[in-house]
């Protein structure tokens, strides 16, 4: 018997897939950035979800995969895909590493702020120095393509062709991270999330496993970067600013910690909520106060849905078994 939930996130995809050919440019273009926002959410909900870490430092790596991807393309001419984009990836997975080495030896709130403090560095240094073009940002004026035998195979300035490739590493990241979470390495992050301590006490060396998945997180968070920085042929420090760190984490929790598909869910579902009260065709001269709706709107979902929104259909079940119990009661007390 096919698993619901397989069935589901195959559906999701097979919607994405055939989402061009019944939308306009619009639609395109926003659907792609949701789509590398939950690749960034993916990459958050290896750490939080599924190890534990809460890490508030995801925007580093995002920065680092997008910085990367404009600074290592030749200035008018096209990089080459098949070298620019796992060096965008190793140099966001470098930092990770770097990162982890030394966050992982603190835990709780001190694991947070260390996160914080490094991501606030990557910040200032990419703001303050000509290296990243300071507060301007720089242009990427020629986007990377993947050419053999002088054919060009994949151009990323075509919008269609830019949509495909974000989609193939969606789905590659989603299927990497549900074949590690089911391997000896994903029971073992899933132990130490629910009981470190006795991880340790059954022999397993934990640092090492969650510095791997710290390297994987911040490897996945680059590649989201890399994406975001092809897309929109221009970086800012902003990419880098604690504020993305919050949305993503803000993500996986409104989409339901601890599953993969809550993290796609959360990606599209914040996303969404941004159009929805930024649009002036339905708020008016309010839409210029978005985050207010936007804030009002979270804080109800995390009250009624303490379990995100991939959690709704069990709610919805366990209420309803609730009624039908008690209405059995009822009867049987009449009786």
């Amino acid at each position: 018997m096919t698993n619901p939930k397989s069935l589901f996130v195959a559906l999701c995809f097979a919607l994405l897939a055939v989402y061009p050919l019944v939308s306009g440019s619009y639609g395109i273009d926003l659907v792609s950035k949701i789509m590398i926002f939950a690749v960034l959410a993916l990459s958050l909900e290896l750490l939080v979800g599924s190890t534990g870490l809460v890490c508030f430092g995801q925007a580093a790596f995002f920065g680092i995969g997008a910085y990367a991807a404009v600074l290592l393309s030749p200035e008018g001419e096209a990089a080459a895909l098949w070298w620019v984009l796992p060096a965008s990836v190793l140099a966001a997975a470098l930092f990770a590493l770097l990162m982890g080495a030394l966050s992982l030896r603190t835990k709780g709130v001190y694991f947070i702020m260390v996160t914080l403090a490094f991501a606030q560095m990557a910040y200032y240094i990419v703001h303050d120095t000509p290296l990243g073009g300071g507060t301007d940002g720089i242009y990427l004026y020629v986007k990377p393509v993947l050419a053999l035998g002088g054919a060009t195979l994949i151009d990323l300035d075509r919008p269609m062709l830019f949509y495909a490739f974000t989609w193939a590493c969606l789905l590659g990241v989603f299927g990497f991270l549900a074949l590690l979470l089911r391997s000896r390495f994903g029971r073992a992050l899933a132990g130490i999330k629910v009981n470190e301590q006795r991880m340790r006490a059954t022999g397993f060396s934990t640092y090492p496993y969650k510095l791997a998945a710290f390297v994987i997180s911040g490897g996945i968070a680059g590649l989201a970067g890399f994406l975001f920085g092809v897309k929109d042929g221009f970086v800012n420090p902003e990419l880098m600013s604690w504020h993305m760190s919050g949305a993503v984490l803000i993500m996986i929790i409104l989409g339901g910690l601890g599953h993969l598909r809550g993290a796609l869910i959360g990606a599209f579902a914040f996303a969404l909520l941004q159009e929805f009260f930024k649009s002036e065709a339905i708020f008016g001269a309010f839409a210029k106060h978005w985050h207010l709706g936007l804030g009002l709107t979270i804080i109800a979902s995390v009250a009624l849905l303490p379990r995100g929104l991939v959690g709704v259909p069990q709610q919805l079940r366990e209420r309803l078994e609730g009624r039908l119990t008690g209405a059995r009661r009822a009867d049987g007390s009449r009786a």
